[in-house]
């Protein structure tokens, strides 16, 4: 968690600094770290936490796994997506930013290192989404945290960016994959 929470506190000041997402002071302590909001850099202890257990979890309580040819597909259809994505909207920083940043980890993770995992991951990003709704969508309705729409497509699901989706889909993949790599190398050690 702690590589790519740095990946992401690095990301996400320069995002601040470039207003692609500002934070209301009416609803934080006014307390910051490296000029984000305390609550914004523990985001990245909390939310990867939870969705890494989320993760252990359903791998350990549910053995249903969701067949190589449909993982394939989402990975083929996230891929295509983070192209468009950098295609049509290489002029919005946070679009292009996210599009580039998952289209990478796609084409290592699924097409590189081949992980065999990746099944699960999208199962449990699935679960994820229940919180996420509840909790970014109140985060960005009041709003406590703003988004500048000329640096995204524009396009939201209730109050959510839908570049959202794609940033936590990013997130969590670098932590599973961290998760998933330590594993096996402990396992291998041990």
């Amino acid at each position: 968690m702690a590589i790519t929470g740095l990946f992401f506190l690095l990301w996400d000041v320069l995002f601040t600094m470039q207003n692609v997402w500002s934070f209301n002071p009416n609803y934080i302590t006014g307390v910051s770290i490296l000029g984000l909001p305390i609550e914004e850099v523990l985001f990245f202890l909390t939310v990867p936490f939870a969705c890494i257990f989320i993760y252990a979890c359903l791998n350990y309580y549910i053995k249903w796994q969701m067949s190589a040819g449909l993982s394939g597909a989402i990975s083929v259809l996230m891929v295509l997506s983070g192209i468009l994505g950098l295609v049509f909207y290489y002029d919005k920083v946070y679009t292009a930013i996210t599009a580039g940043l998952l289209l990478l980890l796609m084409l290592a993770i699924h097409f590189i290192f081949k992980v065999r995992w990746l099944n699960r991951f999208y199962v449990a990003y699935v679960v994820a989404l229940i919180p996420f709704y509840i909790v970014n969508g109140i985060l960005t309705s009041i709003p406590i945290v703003s988004y500048n729409n000329a640096q995204n497509m524009g396009i939201r699901l209730g109050a959510i960016p839908l570049e959202d989706h794609f940033y936590l889909m990013a997130l969590l993949l670098m932590n599973i994959g961290f998760f998933e790599y330590f594993k096996a190398r402990n396992k291998a050690n041990g």
